[in-house]
């Protein structure tokens, strides 16, 4: 293996190969004879142990060894992959690297551990290659990246030489991506070690504009936006504003769901983490994907200036925003920003020209060309959506009545209509009932 390794030409510089290399290192150490036998078991059960944590991690099974491989392939940003991704596989010199590169991977595939395991009598590569995983809740691996992989390393088991892997994964960079924008859907801001200033969300719902019943207007303006943001058309930052509970979040959310398949992505960023984003931008800025900016909950006291980063990053810095990302914010407030009577008056005790001051503010809102209203539903709307929930749920079995009734009682004691009472009282229904 460690011969192998060593060709290794594009993929070389792998980040989060060490458990490759380690592995290359103890097999060299094992071919020249020099080693301790305890010492090298030893070293070999840590490089399982790391194995099994990747695995657990993002929910592989089966032959781990070959998952693993599939995973680095899928991971390695370099600017073979990065190119790969956008146009497919090309024309070029860099290809004879690619297909050296894929041979060593190949036979890196086909790996025989029996010598290693027979000569220090071990039997755990024999494990690995035929792994059965614990059946896992999907909140504690990573689903996203978990079926890509094991897509990839399926269908590199199944090539026979280094052409057919290399069409193979380079038809996998071109229809996923490469890397952790290329195989997750959302991210937040993080400066972790191993994926730096943004890191994956990979728990992120299932979440369709279908689930909020109502508000098909504005589900239709969102939608139209957002159509032409992923087409590469002009599209504006969007404000979704109105009462809490309307389902402002879920629709953001739902769009990402709907449109994930054709590159949207999203990172979720909070107002205390606005000095961070002129680095978000210059991270994703060349990237192949159209990202949206999601702020959620986003309002500002007058005492709070973060807003002033916002919209020097909106419009009004000396760089522009990339034509790949855009800003959708939800609020209560329809001008985000508290605003005073004494800002409507230049007479005021401690300033002059106090209307300036509200104008500044007001300016923040002007940032976003398009602005979707969402608002407290009629009693007949909130009893509306009731009904279509119930629906979904053949354990609850009241009339109509009867559930209109329930649910009428349940807004009166917790927190009144919206469309969050409505799915709350549902959840509960199905909870009693279940």
């Amino acid at each position: 293996m460690y011969r192998l390794t060593s060709k290794l030409v594009i993929y070389r510089n792998m980040e989060e190969d060490r458990i490759l290399f380690r592995l290359s290192d103890i097999c060299r150490r094992f071919a020249s004879g020099n080693y301790e036998k305890e010492d090298l078991i030893t070293d070999i059960y840590a490089e399982i142990n790391s194995l099994l944590d990747v695995a657990t991690r993002y929910g592989f099974d089966n032959n781990l060894w070959h998952n693993y491989l599939a995973f680095l392939l899928a991971m390695s940003e370099n600017p073979y992959t990065m190119v790969s991704e956008k146009v497919g596989a090309t024309e070029g010199t860099v290809n004879e690297f690619a297909k050296n590169d894929f041979a060593v991977f190949k036979q890196l595939f086909d790996y025989d551990f029996s010598a290693l395991e027979q000569a220090l009598g071990i039997h755990c590569f024999d494990i690995i290659l035929n792994y059965k995983a614990v059946v896992k809740s999907e909140q504690i691996f990573n689903k996203s990246v978990s079926q890509k992989v094991q897509e990839l390393s399926c269908a590199i088991e199944q090539t026979a030489d280094e052409k057919q892997m290399y069409r193979v994964i380079t038809d996998f960079y071109k229809k996923y991506g490469v890397g952790k924008f290329g195989l997750n859907k959302a991210f937040r801001i993080s400066h972790d070690e191993t994926y730096g200033i943004l890191s994956p969300i990979t728990t992120t719902g299932d979440m369709t504009l279908d689930d909020l019943v109502g508000y098909e207007q504005q589900k239709k303006k969102l939608i139209e936006n957002t159509e032409a943001f992923v087409e590469g058309r002009r599209a504006n930052n969007v404000l979704l504003f109105g009462d809490a509970g309307t389902g402002k979040s879920t629709s953001i959310k739902a769009v990402l769901n709907q449109y994930y398949s054709r590159g949207l992505r999203m990172i979720e960023i909070y107002k205390h983490e606005f000095k961070d984003l002129s680095k978000v931008i210059a991270e994703i800025k060349n990237r192949n994907y159209r990202f949206i900016i999601y702020m959620d909950d986003l309002s500002f006291e007058e005492f709070e200036i973060e807003y002033k980063y916002l919209k020097a990053v909106i419009e009004g810095g000396l760089e522009t925003k990339p034509e790949n990302v855009l800003i959708y914010a939800t609020s209560n407030r329809r001008h985000l920003i508290r605003e005073t009577w004494s800002d409507r008056s230049d007479m005021s005790q401690d300033e002059l020209h106090r209307s300036d001051t509200m104008q500044e503010k007001l300016s923040l809102v002007a940032r976003f060309g398009v602005t979707i209203g969402f608002y407290k539903p009629s009693q007949k709307e909130y009893f509306h959506i009731v009904t279509t929930l119930a629906e979904k749920y053949p354990e609850i079995t009241l009339t109509e009545q009867e559930l209109c009734a329930e649910a009428n009682k349940w807004e009166l004691s917790h927190g009144g209509i919206s469309g969050r009472t409505a799915q709350q009282f549902i959840d509960y229904l199905v909870g009693v009932n279940g």
